[in-house]
């Protein structure tokens, strides 16, 4: 018996990132074995070498994640962020920064981490028998962050100037008997917002519970933002949705959900 398989055809382009070592060695291996056989791929490619990345300033990378927007879809390979190693070894220009982290920045950063349950791959915790899903805000941040050295007599402030070019000055240390490191981190509510309606959204789709958790009682106007953001939107416009659902939606503290996680069976957010 023989079966003939009816060939895909692509209205959309798949934006095509392909990475560094192996990883471009396995994914023509899938592209050949698994999709084209079947699928007309139509692809936008990009090649996020670390070559390929030193050559072109880094613009591939801007590129492809610009493309990743307007298209809506993209698989991305493995690439190597340069260390100083890496620099030396491949003659590089300079120490680039990471391509995820270029990537998210540009696609307002919302990563969903799924495992996928295998028959006979039992989980560390016994007790889990359903996914967990982590869901991470990849943007600004530690991902847009700024960090310099400081010697030894130097003071760190902070400085905020609005609109009207009004300035206020925060202290953030006085290195006075020793060198050391600073570093500012920010984050915005348009990016916070976006992350919490992707949670949200995914919850719905997948009938999960969402926990939401962060350290607002050490970082009380950082992470207290994002705790207020997601109750905002919550109560503005998934409530009834999660309730009609029958899933639910809860903010917690970092230390409580690991210790609810640990006891959990899983399937939540």
């Amino acid at each position: 018996m023989v079966t003939e398989f009816k060939r895909i055809k692509m209205k959309t382009p798949l934006v095509e990132m392909d990475g560094d070592e192996m990883t471009r060695v396995i994914w023509k291996k899938i592209k050949d074995v698994l999709l084209t056989p079947y699928v007309d791929l139509k692809t936008d490619y990009y090649d996020l070498s670390i070559e390929n990345r030193d050559k072109t300033e880094d613009q591939v990378t801007i590129d492809a994640a610009n493309a990743t927007k307007k298209h809506g879809v993209a698989v991305k390979c493995a690439t190597i962020t340069a260390n100083a190693q890496r620099v030396e070894e491949f003659k590089l220009k300079k120490m680039w920064k990471s391509p995820n982290a270029t990537i998210r920045a540009i696609l307002d950063g919302t990563v969903f981490r799924a495992p996928i349950l295998v028959d006979g791959i039992s989980p560390l915790v016994r007790g889990w028998k359903k996914p967990i899903v982590i869901a991470r805000h990849a943007y600004g941040d530690v991902y847009g962050g700024v960090e310099t050295y400081v010697e030894k007599g130097s003071k760190a402030v902070l400085q905020i100037t609005d609109k009207n070019g009004n300035t206020k000055y925060i202290d953030v240390h006085d290195f006075e008997d020793s060198n050391g490191i600073v570093q500012s981190i920010h984050n915005t509510d348009s990016s916070i917002e976006s992350f919490a309606i992707s949670c949200f959204e995914y919850a719905l789709d997948n009938k999960m519970d969402l926990w939401f958790s962060s350290k607002d009682t050490i970082s009380k106007t950082y992470d207290h933002r994002f705790k207020d953001i997601f109750n905002d939107i919550y109560e503005k416009r998934y409530k009834d949705k999660f309730e009609e659902a029958g899933i639910e939606y809860f903010y917690t503290l970092i230390d409580d959900a690991i210790a609810r996680v640990m006891k959990s069976e899983g399937w939540f957010v």
